[in-house]
C-alpha cells in the first residue's frame, strides 16, 4: 500500500509515516522545505517536496497518482495568520483531495480539529476563528467529493508519549487532549477500516484502546444500517 501525506515534516505525519512504514507500506511524505527531507527519510518516507500552495496541478496529480490513500495533515501552523489558515488548511486540502478525486485515489484522511463544523468560542481571536471556518470548509469541500473519506477532528494536540487508549466517536464528544503519537496510530489503524468511510470522528484521549475503538465504529455502523 502506497500513501502520500501530505505536511509530510509535521510531527503526525513523521509518526504516521514511521507506523506505516514499520508495517511495510509505502510512503511518500509532501514537504516544503527540502532541508525536512532528512527527518522525513528518517522515519522511513520518500521526501517529495511540493508546496501544496504553490505547484503546478501536473505536478501535484503525478505525485498522488497510483498511491492507494492520501492523508492531508498540513496546517498552518503556530503565529500564521488568518490568510494562511485558508491557504493551508482549507485550501490545501481541497487542492489535495481533488488530486485524489482525479486520478482515482479512492482512499482520504482528512485530518481536521475538534471544534471544527461549529461557532468558534465566545472571546476567540479572529485567527482563531479562521482556522475553525478554514477546517470547516475543508470538511464540507471533502464530504461533496466521490471518495472513500473520513474526518478525523483531534481534540488538544499534545507531545507526550501515547497512551494507546482513546474515545473516538461522531460528534458530539466532551473536549479534551490527544498525544499526537495517538492520533497518528489512529489514522494508521482507520486507512484500511471501510466501516470509517462518510463518518466525522471526534478524537480524544479515553479508555478505549485503539483498536477496539476503531472495530467499534464497524458495529455502530452496523446497528445504524439495521435501525434505518
Amino acid at each position: 500500500m502506497r500513501t502520500v501525506i501530505a505536511g509530510g515534516h509535521g510531527k503526525i505525519a513523521l509518526l504516521l509515516a514511521e507506523l506505516l512504514t514499520r508495517r511495510g507500506e509505502q510512503v511518500a511524505a509532501l514537504i516544503r522545505n527540502p532541508d525536512h527531507a532528512a527527518d522525513v527519510t528518517a522515519a522511513g518516507a520518500e521526501p517529495i517536496v511540493l508546496d501544496l500552495e504553490h505547484a503546478a496541478d501536473d505536478a501535484l496529480l503525478a505525485v498522488v497518482k497510483g498511491s492507494d490513500a492520501a492523508v492531508f495533515a498540513a496546517g498552518a501552523g503556530p503565529g500564521s495568520g488568518a490568510a494562511r489558515k485558508y491557504a493551508v488548511d482549507r485550501d490545501g486540502s481541497v487542492r489535495l483531495a481533488e488530486a485524489a478525486e482525479r486520478t482515482g485515489v479512492r482512499r482520504f484522511v482528512q485530518i481536521s480539529s475538534i471544534g471544527a463544523g461549529e461557532p468558534p468560542a465566545p472571546g476567540a481571536d479572529d485567527v482563531f476563528a479562521a482556522y475553525l471556518d478554514a477546517k470547516t470548509q475543508a470538511e464540507t469541500d471533502l464530504r461533496a467529493r466521490d471518495l472513500d473519506w473520513t474526518i478525523v477532528r483531534p481534540g488538544g494536540l499534545l507531545d507526550s508519549a501515547g497512551t494507546g487508549r482513546v474515545t473516538l466517536a461522531p460528534p458530539p464528544v466532551a473536549r479534551g487532549d490527544i498525544p499526537r503519537a495517538d492520533v497518528a496510530a489512529v489514522v494508521a489503524e482507520l486507512l484500511p477500516a471501510t466501516p470509517s468511510v462518510g463518518a466525522t470522528l471526534v478524537l480524544v484521549s479515553g479508555d478505549t484502546p485503539i483498536d477496539a475503538a476503531v472495530a467499534q465504529l464497524g458495529v455502530a455502523k452496523g446497528r445504524a444500517v439495521q435501525t434505518d
